[in-house]
């Protein structure tokens, strides 16, 4: 028989237990700290000199004794580099060597455009597989030197391939990855393997693809909000490859692949009510802007990338009014 709890001991017990019944709701890294800090990368390495550079880069932000972790927002190779095995493998190495965790997208050099012959001509939904084995082997978890845990969709219910798609909690912020590519979110026809491939009679793998991928984004928009309003979280970022080209207007035949998910993230970003951030790559240009004049609190990053091998800074304060601040390396 255990001996009676004094009423000190009774209380530590109390409060150690309704500690770890919070943690049970809440998705990985759901004790965060006051604050956090990470940095934001993508459109990077585009060749062997910028993979040096990158090295460079990568040392900088190891040496950021704050940065918690590092987002990469996809395009980790040139368009005119081949698709190979060892190519991606290389990359994949280099970013390994982030001394933090790495939290990474996909973007469309990596597998939508290795239909073209300077690519090598590859099937992308090939090389799409080949690169979710080579990056998310550990489903559930980030790369980098310091892994941690995080809510994979592949664990879902009717969304088992899309272990690129993860949630998690810092600094009471949710964070989740978009597979959202560019090249049209893959509406781009494979004309490097296939000539018959176009808009008007696009291939039925190639629309499959595009169809289910693109539900699964929303599903993992919803999520997250979803998960935002269940933590009271401060806020959400978003990070996806693609630039949705807000300067468009929704019908333009250059945003319409996009149109669904603007949709709902601006549907979410007003319900929610609080700093929403969504980061992409794409573009190369350092942009931060509020684009959609219906959710005031959104706010756009489009990353630097190739030729300028640069991060930004991200500081995430939860008590703050923006809760996010970007700072340019």
């Amino acid at each position: 028989m255990n001996p009676p709890l004094d009423r000190l001991t009774r209380a530590v017990v109390a409060l150690l237990a309704a500690a770890l019944a919070g943690c049970a709701h809440a998705p990985p890294g759901g004790v965060p700290g006051a604050g956090t800090a990470f940095a934001l990368i993508g459109d990077m390495p585009y060749g062997a000199r910028e993979a040096e550079a990158l090295d460079t880069l990568i040392d900088a932000i190891n040496a950021d004794a704050g940065v918690q972790f590092v987002l990469h927002a996809g395009d980790l190779k040139g368009g005119a580099e081949p698709c190979s095995d060892d190519l991606l493998r290389a990359r994949h190495a280099q970013l390994q060597r982030i001394r933090t965790a790495l939290v990474y997208t996909p973007g469309d050099n990596e597998w939508t455009d290795c239909h073209r012959r300077a690519a090598g001509r590859f099937n992308p939904l090939e090389r799409l597989a080949f690169l979710r084995t080579l990056f998310f082997r550990d489903p559930g978890r980030t790369g980098g030197q310091q892994p941690f845990a995080v809510e994979t969709q592949g664990a879902q219910p009717g969304f088992g391939a899309y272990v690129e798609n993860v949630l998690f909690l810092r600094a009471r912020v949710v964070f989740a990855t978009l597979h959202v590519v560019g090249s049209g979110n893959d509406l781009e026809p494979w004309s490097g393997i296939d000539a018959a491939d176009s808009r008007a009679q696009p291939r039925t793998d190639r629309l499959r693809e595009v169809q289910q991928r693109t539900a699964a984004a929303l599903q993992w928009i919803d999520r997250a909000f979803e998960r935002a309003h269940a933590l009271d979280a401060a806020g959400v970022f978003l990070l996806m490859q693609a630039n949705p080209r807000f300067d468009l207007p929704p019908t333009h035949p250059q945003r319409a692949p996009f149109e669904p998910l603007l949709e709902r993230l601006r549907e979410r970003a007003v319900a929610f009510g609080r700093p929403v951030v969504l980061a992409h790559g794409d573009f190369h240009e350092l942009i931060i802007d509020r684009p959609l004049a219906q959710a005031r609190k959104l706010v756009r990053v489009q990353t630097f990338g190739s030729p300028r091998i640069r991060w930004i800074r991200v500081r995430v304060d939860p008590d703050s009014p923006d809760v996010f601040d970007f700072a340019p390396r």
